[in-house]
């Protein structure tokens, strides 16, 4: 824990802290976050997102309706036939309308339920030319970004990483990159930056076991396999910060391999992808690379 934490505070120094990291992603709202006692889902900040939602409620009132169905024949079927008030059980072996209809009816419900739910997975599955490319690569314990368009990467680690209580410095550095106490357990030190209303392909691998990226606001959550190079996209409607995790167990601290998404306009993501092209030694935007093809 001491060398996560050393390691953290090091990777703060050196990108976490960058001019072009803060000082242009000022006053971002937080939307996508997890509340205290919430039971609700994050609001919904893509297409993805809201139909997923849209589904999850419409399934919930099919299977309300089914479990109140069937609650209410037990307790029929407890009060009619009793052995008091039917001391002489039937004696007959099946029926069969009664047997063809509790077959046909679930198989219609789950045509009906699958004619809507399906669309949904062919969306999220078929993924479009992307206006903004990135490789994400999962580590024990932290992920690190390629924009791989213009040839730069850096790593993204928990902003006290392996503390399970903030401590003065871990404060001073959410402070410094722009958060609160309150943000202590999901901020990075270094954000993903995608500008608002672009289709962003992210590529999703693991360096070392299986990792997830999964950002509930967006909709989206894709397994990083080891060797394999997975797709999601996602277009998101709305500025602000995002908070993400790993949602597949990858070892001892996977609690703290957390992802941080800023969203915002496209004039303040050409100046921050300018800054982040010089920091990190990425090819010019308007450099020609010449195809071998």
């Amino acid at each position: 824990m001491r060398f996560l934490k050393f390691f953290s505070f090091l990777a703060t120094l050196i990108s976490g802290t960058s001019v072009w990291s803060q000082s242009s992603l000022e006053n971002l709202e937080i939307v996508g976050k997890p509340w205290a006692k919430g039971i609700d889902f994050q609001p919904p900040v893509t297409e993805l997102a809201r139909d997923l939602q849209w589904l999850d409620n419409f399934v919930f009132y099919i299977i309300t309706v089914i479990t109140l169905f069937v609650v209410g024949l037990l307790l029929y079927a407890a009060f009619r036939f009793s052995a008091k008030r039917n001391p002489e059980p039937a004696s007959f072996t099946h029926n069969s309308p009664l047997e063809v209809a509790w077959t046909l009816i679930p198989v219609v419900i789950l045509i009906f339920i699958g004619a809507f739910s399906v669309p949904v997975l062919f969306k999220q599955q078929i993924i479009p030319a992307g206006e903004v490319v990135i490789k994400a690569t999962g580590n024990q314990w932290y992920w690190n970004y390629e924009y791989v368009d213009h040839d730069f990467d850096f790593d993204s680690f928990m902003i006290g990483a392996g503390e399970n209580r903030m401590s003065p410095e871990t404060e001073a550095q959410l402070i410094a990159a722009g958060y609160s106490k309150d943000e202590f357990l999901l901020a990075t030190d270094t954000a993903l930056v995608i500008p608002i209303n672009k289709a962003v392909v992210v590529q999703v691998t693991g360096a070392d076991v299986i990792h997830a990226w999964a950002m509930p606001a967006f909709g989206v959550k894709q397994d990083g396999v080891p060797g394999r190079l997975a797709q999601l996209w996602f277009k998101a409607e709305r500025e602000g910060i995002y908070f993400g995790q790993c949602s597949e167990l990858c070892g001892q601290s996977h609690a703290f391999m957390l992802i941080t998404v800023k969203v915002v306009s496209q004039e303040v993501y050409d100046k921050w992808l300018n800054g982040a092209i010089t920091e990190y030694a990425g090819t010019p935007r308007s450099t020609k690379v010449a195809s071998l093809d």
